[in-house]
């Protein structure tokens, strides 16, 4: 793919180098051992978004806390603290391998894995719930911990947890929403020749749940408008762009119920060539009947109604894997 000479300022020259990076790598396709594609993944983390969320990690390798000064507390407040950071670095293309990542991540293991975890075990044990384990699974893959049992126990424990009808759901119910994205993005992040037999039942049957909803309708058929916003960073929040996103990177890109959406897409392109965010989290209606913890704040990266490089970059992605670019 060839981009106009200012998209590739856009993605490429001016751009975070996490921006950069994935724009190199994924959409422009350069090999690993390019130079371009090399120089900014080494610059992840030393400047830009990423760098800037490790700048003020604590000593103990934790971001803020709510409750408990020591930095048990990994959740509150929303979304500010460690597991929301860890999230956000992960999809930013951190390297596992850099110590204060590791001692981010084995915090987390602590606080929601073993017998010992004061929340009882969430990643595929007694403890374990839709979003925490999808997204802790995601971000032990991401970063280099896919040998670790609690991302083996996770995968597992998502795989049982898939609904009849081949959704999943955070809350008791007997049917799955679209608002539970996490599982596909977790098994998206285990490398293709890794993903077993059971792991590709539960990827085909997750695909065909979002494509029978035309990725915006819940089996109750209501309109969720911020469901049609788009979003960074999403934390447990599902819209279009991402269900597009997870979708076409699975292998779903020619599937024909995906063209309403991505026309829809294509026009809600700027003038200049570029997607912008329309809203950041939490964005709930006035009416919604979901009680949010406090305290809670809203994780900023870009601002929203102004072009975005995190948009952009998904949009021509989801565009290209459907061979519409």
């Amino acid at each position: 793919m060839k981009l106009s000479p200012e998209l590739e300022k856009f993605l490429v020259t001016d751009a975070d180098p996490s921006i950069r990076t994935r724009t190199l790598r994924e959409l422009l396709e350069r090999p690993a051992g390019d130079p371009a594609l090399r120089s900014a993944e080494e610059e992840i983390g030393r400047s830009g978004w990423a760098a800037e969320i490790l700048r003020v990690q604590q000593d103990g390798g934790h971001w803020e806390v709510n409750r408990d000064p020591s930095g048990d507390d990994l959740y509150t407040p929303k979304y500010i603290a460690t597991n929301w950071r860890l999230i956000v670095l992960s999809e930013l293309g951190v390297a596992g391998k850099d110590p204060r990542i590791t001692r981010a991540v084995e915090l987390l293991l602590r606080f929601w894995y073993g017998p010992q975890s004061p929340w009882g075990d969430a990643f595929g044990g007694k403890g374990s719930e839709l979003c925490i384990t999808g997204n802790g699974a995601r971000v032990l893959l991401t970063l280099g911990f896919e040998e670790h049992p609690a991302a083996v126990n996770s995968l597992n424990w998502l795989i049982g947890a898939q609904k009849e009808d081949g959704g999943w759901h955070c809350f008791p119910s007997e049917t799955g929403t679209l608002d539970c994205w996490e599982a596909l993005a977790a098994f998206l992040a285990v490398p293709k020749p890794r993903r077993t037999p059971a792991m590709l039942r539960s990827i085909e049957r997750g695909a065909e749940f979002y494509l029978e909803h035309g990725l915006l309708s819940d089996p109750d058929g209501k309109p969720y408008a911020p469901w049609s916003r788009y979003h960074y960073p999403h934390h447990y929040y599902y819209d279009v762009l991402l269900g597009l996103d997870l979708l076409t990177a699975l292998g779903f890109g020619k599937d024909p119920r995906l063209r309403p959406r991505l026309d829809e897409l294509e026009q809600r392109r700027n003038a200049d060539g570029t997607w912008s965010l329309d809203a950041l989290h939490p964005d709930l209606p006035p009416d919604n009947e979901y009680q949010l913890s406090k305290p809670h704040y809203p994780f900023v990266l870009e601002a929203p109604h102004r072009p975005s490089r995190w948009a952009t970059l998904t949009a021509l992605l989801v565009l290209r894997r459907a061979e519409r670019v």
